[in-house]
């Protein structure tokens, strides 16, 4: 065996490892064909055609994007496009998934995810040690599951633990954790359930506080005198020894009492407690703590007053759904119960330990939704659209298309134990994922996928080609550089790296449908007014344009490497004739190739996968 195909076997076999595979599950490529047979077989029968495969550049492109979150080189593009093998892409597939940037930009990914909606906007410290974390997840192989099982159930300092993100960027919440690990997770968004039954799915108002009493015993609270500042998630668990409050508490509730027990009658009526803070509640606190109904309030009665408010106060160590007749009552305790599955914790179970067995619920191979969740929402990453829209609102009694390959898809992910490589593997190397792009009218018959959609880059992914393209490993953060279409609010932040404050321009939620993913005015006017794209894109010094027109003389060839350093492309027929005018009529052939490079970052097909 050549020492090529050495290498090519041993680094199959490390694509697979991790997550152990069951011992009769068929190849990727095998599962990939059949998926394909499926859908062809849908289109061909609602009298569509599906489109042809892809160019090897138009592949090459698509692919170490989706895998790598970057462009890949002029010369990976040439050389690809002159490789006879036939096994080239399949080669390629193999050996993205296996190198650290299909880990890397799998932690920006759900970097963006998690912290996209976070109710806490101070979690956003956390997100290095967060994207830490994950890509560590990802290098080591592990499953999904267990992912998931370690980001329900962090604990510690968030700038050390990088599990803690979800968990911090809800701010501990019991309603929002519940929320968002339904449509994160389970692709399920039950937070509708949170006031009253869901409105289009099967899902009951107490199913939604149920799956929120896994949570209240959650806290983040600062760390004392650390520096830099940070903030630790930590379980707060009554002792099951007494349900009375401390007896610090006590004789806090007993001091208040005596400071409005004016005339010392050891009784609180209206009169005394006028132009306070009780005055407000008195009158509601008189109906549920006057048990004698002698118009006043004894220190036995205060004590055993419930804390006010309509929702689950920090004090409590369970969840109570609100009772909306009555808006300062908070309810009813609630146990907790997994409405997926129907799981059950016991009466006054630990933090850890109620968390831990919501995780084995999330988890189960027993709930066909987890399986689901992540492979609707891989699909629509690699294609442009999911099975089901939204990808993160299936909900029993949504329409999904291709229900054979959505259900063969994620049973192969369930029965290969989570493992995120073979997904990808078999989604990648399916002919539905290396279709040309062909526009589908909205009005049309025929089932999606019978062409690839066109889809807007992350922001990452627009970062990282523009490193590539620009040259260095950074591009320069801070007010100077980073100025052109900015808003004022982002003027004047402190200096930060370019990636953050580019992140913050161009970012968006990956959750959101492509449709709804559209560019806006600053991100326009960045691209085409910033001085630090101005300043990268001269034809003079040391820049990657000024490299390319001292080592062609020849203005062909000059424009054909910049099409494929930007495009990853050569240009075509057309394209070359409008340049070749282009050159002769500005004269200067350094402008004028400064003007094509800066046209060609500006193009829509540059921000896009195609």
């Amino acid at each position: 065996m050549s020492t090529f195909r050495l290498l090519t076997a041993i680094t199959s076999l490390i694509v697979l490892a991790g997550p152990a595979l069951a011992a009769d599950l068929p190849p990727a490529s095998t599962v990939s064909a059949e998926i394909d047979r499926l859908i062809d077989a849908e289109i061909i029968a609602s009298g569509g055609k599906p489109a042809p495969r892809t160019s090897d550049n138009d592949f090459l492109r698509r692919v170490t994007l989706d895998l790598a979150d970057r462009l890949p080189s002029p010369a990976d593009t040439t050389l690809f496009e002159l490789n006879p093998d036939s096994r080239k892409r399949s080669l390629l597939i193999t050996e993205l998934l296996g190198s650290p940037d299909f880990s890397a930009a799998q932690s920006r990914y759900w970097r963006d995810v998690i912290f996209s909606r976070a109710t806490d906007t101070r979690s956003r410290l956390m997100v290095s040690s967060f994207q830490s974390w994950m890509t560590e997840q990802f290098e080591q192989r592990r499953g999904w599951d267990e992912i998931v099982e370690s980001l329900l159930t962090a604990k510690g300092d968030v700038r050390e633990n990088g599990a803690t993100a979800l968990l911090f960027a809800q701010g501990g919440e019991a309603a929002e954790l519940a929320a968002e690990t339904s449509r994160i997770f389970l692709g399920i968004q039950i937070q509708c359930a949170n006031c009253h039954d869901h409105p289009t799915d099967q899902w009951k108002r107490i199913q939604f506080h149920q799956l929120a009493a896994f949570f209240p015993r959650v806290r983040v609270r600062p760390v004392r005198d650390s520096t830099p500042r940070t903030f630790e998630v930590v379980s707060l668990d009554r002792s099951p020894r007494s349900n009375r409050r401390p007896s610090s508490s006590s004789r806090f509730i007993g001091a208040i009492f005596q400071k409005y027990d004016r005339n010392r009658d050891g009784k609180l009526v209206a009169a005394e407690v006028t132009n306070s803070r009780l005055a407000q509640n008195f009158k509601r606190m008189l109906e549920r703590g006057d048990t004698n109904k002698d118009g006043g309030l004894s220190l036995a009665e205060f004590k055993k007053l419930p804390p006010p408010g309509n929702g689950n106060r920090r004090t409590d160590t369970e969840h109570f759904m609100p009772n909306l007749d009555e808006p300062n009552n908070r309810g009813n305790a609630i146990r907790p119960v997994f409405f997926a599955t129907g799981g059950r914790a016991s009466e006054g179970l630990e933090d850890a330990k109620r968390r831990q067995l919501l995780a084995n619920h999330v988890t189960s191979k027993s709930n066909p939704w987890f399986a689901r969740a992540y492979v609707n929402r891989t699909w629509s990453v690699l294609l442009g659209q999911g099975f089901s829209m939204p990808i993160d609102d299936m909900g029993p009694e949504r329409e999904v298309t291709h229900p054979e390959v959505f259900d063969r898809l994620s049973r192969d992910f369930s029965e290969s134990n989570y493992n995120t490589r073979r997904l990808f593997e078999v989604i990648i190397g399916t002919d539905a994922y290396q279709r040309q792009i062909r526009h589908r009218d909205a009005t049309e018959s025929t089932p999606p996928f019978a062409a690839a959609e066109p889809s807007r880059l992350r922001a990452d992914q627009i970062y990282n080609s523009l490193v590539g393209i620009l040259g260095g490993t950074t591009l320069s953060g801070g007010r100077r550089t980073l100025r052109g279409g900015q808003s004022q609010s982002m003027m004047s932040r402190r200096r930060s790296s370019g990636r953050t404050l580019f992140l913050t321009l161009f970012g968006f939620d990956p959750s959101t449908p492509q449709e709804d993913i559209t560019g806006n005015v600053p991100q326009a006017l960045f691209l085409m007014n910033s001085p630090m794209i101005h300043a990268m894109v001269r034809s003079r010094g040391n820049t990657r344009l000024a490299r390319i027109l001292q080592k062609h003389s020849g203005n062909d060839a000059a424009v054909a490497e910049v099409y494929l350093l930007v495009l990853s492309r050569e240009p075509s027929a057309s394209e070359l004739a409008i340049c070749r005018d282009y050159l002769a009529k500005v004269g200067d052939r350094g402008e004028a190739f400064e003007d094509l490079m800066w046209s060609l970052i500006n193009s829509s097909e540059f921000l896009s996968r195609r």
